[in-house]
């Protein structure tokens, strides 16, 4: 693993991490003894952050990293198709994972997990940014976006056959990832298609086909909590959010962007007794107030991510 810096290796001094070895049958070892660490009870893991925060206990961090390292591992796996091993891909994320550790606040509420998603996905772009050499050359925020999401798009359209994309696919690509038609042509063409899942993992062995390795899709414990507790604090920055409106701003905006089915402009402007215009006017004031609502909301309780 590279060197973490800022502090963060000091926290698995005493304790080493498992190692992964390359090849199927490391990876294969790793995640089985990875499973061997036990999940932390909210109390449990509450007391583990606060020792390290208040008092650097470096057995505190190091059974907080070890407990979210199968959540690293399922983070991991859905980066498989960028070419470079997985081994690599997983000791990256579990860097992500220490600077997460390192500068939770678990006073504010959240679970690691869901605090850490962000560093572990952040941390393994990170590294296959740098290892592209197409992004190397240099790539707009939109060309970032299409290099992470192409290959889940293309899969949503049953396009995953090798070669170039059909036009029809490449407009929807296009229009969902917002980018050109030309970028989306471009990015397909450098990724080099995708590889068969019936392909075999190494032609001189007989570890399988990479389809062996895919991962269950079904949410796992850590998964689920921190998918439920994020939902629970959007919710609630929502519903503050609402109190920054007033009534007849809430019904527009509840009707038109909440609604299973949206309120058409001509109903609301006969229900108000004013114009289209007028209605989505008011709309589209009452959608910046809610989304700066949310946004301070959030801040005031996450605080800035470092």
């Amino acid at each position: 693993m590279r060197e973490l810096g800022l502090g963060v290796q000091e926290m698995t001094t005493t304790k080493a991490l498992p190692s992964i070895a390359s090849g199927s049958a490391g990876l294969s070892r790793y995640l089985e003894e990875i499973r061997r660490f036990p999940m932390l009870e909210p109390n449990e893991e509450y007391m583990l952050a606060k020792s390290w925060q208040e008092h650097g206990d470096t057995d505190a961090a190091h059974r907080l990293v070890t407990s979210h390292l199968r959540l690293v591992a399922r983070i991991a796996m859905g980066y498989r198709g960028y070419g470079l091993p997985i081994s690599e891909v997983i000791s990256e994320g579990n860097v992500g994972l220490m600077q997460a550790v390192k500068r939770f606040e678990p006073d504010k509420g959240f679970r690691l997990a869901t605090y850490a998603m962000w560093w572990i996905r952040a941390s393994i772009q990170e590294y296959i940014l740098r290892s592209w050499s197409l992004v190397k050359m240099g790539t707009t925020a939109a060309q970032k976006k299409l290099f992470f999401n192409l290959r889940r798009t293309k899969g949503q359209l049953q396009a995953l056959d090798e070669g170039d994309l059909k036009p029809e696919h490449v407009k929807t690509i296009a229009t969902r990832l917002g980018v050109s038609e030309e970028d989306v042509i471009s990015m397909n063409r450098r990724l080099g298609g995708d590889a068969s899942l019936n392909a075999p993992i190494r032609a001189d062995s007989e570890s399988g086909e990479w389809q062996d390795w895919l991962v269950d899709d079904t949410p796992d414990q850590e998964e689920r909590l921190a998918e439920n507790e994020e939902l629970e604090h959007r919710r609630g920055y929502l519903t503050s959010a609402l109190s920054t409106l007033n009534d007849r701003e809430r019904r527009i905006f509840e009707a038109r962007r909440l609604s299973d089915e949206p309120a058409t402009l001509e109903d609301l402007s006969a229900e108000f007794g004013v114009s289209r215009e007028r209605i989505r006017q008011i709309e589209v004031r009452a959608f910046e107030k809610v989304q700066k609502a949310v946004t301070d909301r959030a801040r005031a309780v996450e605080g800035p991510r470092a």
